[in-house]
């Protein structure tokens, strides 16, 4: 008897991720509003709190999921020939976070990496981003085409970092970078040549 009710929780989630997936593709993450969510999944405000516990939880398993799809998007695409290629292949990325403030912030906040809330999820993104770009790098420094001597895992943190930080200037207010795709590019040549 006590799978019933376990069924229908995993149900309730599931109808609210699908309707907040809706409200998100109408209206962009930013335009996502709990009052809307819950209303058009026909549950009270506290179910949706009970699963998720604030809307930025919300937020962040959509967030999360949208990552990983694109990352089994470039697992597929094999091991880059070139720094460049390396590189165009972190533009899915770029592009979609660059699209909305709060899919950076929720990235940010979610990973741990500010100390406050992690998301099993969007923490994973990090993780898998960072292995799979280690592996690439692996294979390119037996190939010759990135610098050979250092660690491919601190190489792929670097990547990680200048991912980070192109994006974070993207949205300050002090400086002139509208596309993070052309500041990315540098920073890895330098960052990757051998």
């Amino acid at each position: 008897m006590s799978r019933a009710p376990q069924k229908r929780r995993l149900e309730t989630r599931a109808k609210l991720l699908a309707v907040a997936q809706e409200i998100v593709s109408e209206q962009g993450y930013s335009g996502l509003r709990v009052e809307d969510v819950v209303a058009r999944a026909g549950v009270a405000k506290g179910t949706l709190f009970s699963h998720f516990g604030d809307k930025d939880g919300l937020l962040a398993v959509l967030i999360g999921g949208e990552v990983m799809g694109q990352l089994d998007q470039i697992h597929g695409l094999g091991t880059p020939e070139s720094i460049d290629d390396l590189t165009k292949r972190l533009f899915v990325h770029l592009d979609f976070v660059a699209k909305d403030r709060m899919i950076f912030d929720i990235l940010l906040r979610y990973s741990g990496a500010t100390g406050s809330e992690t998301n099993e999820v969007v923490t994973e993104t990090f993780t898998r981003r960072c292995d799979l770009a280690k592996g690439w790098i692996s294979q390119m420094q037996a190939a010759g085409t990135v610098r050979a001597g250092l660690d491919p895992e601190f190489l792929a943190e670097g990547i990680e970092a200048f991912l980070a930080h192109v994006l974070a200037i993207s949205f300050c207010m002090e400086h002139e970078l509208r596309d993070p795709k052309a500041a990315l590019q540098p920073f890895l040549q330098a960052w990757l040549s051998p």
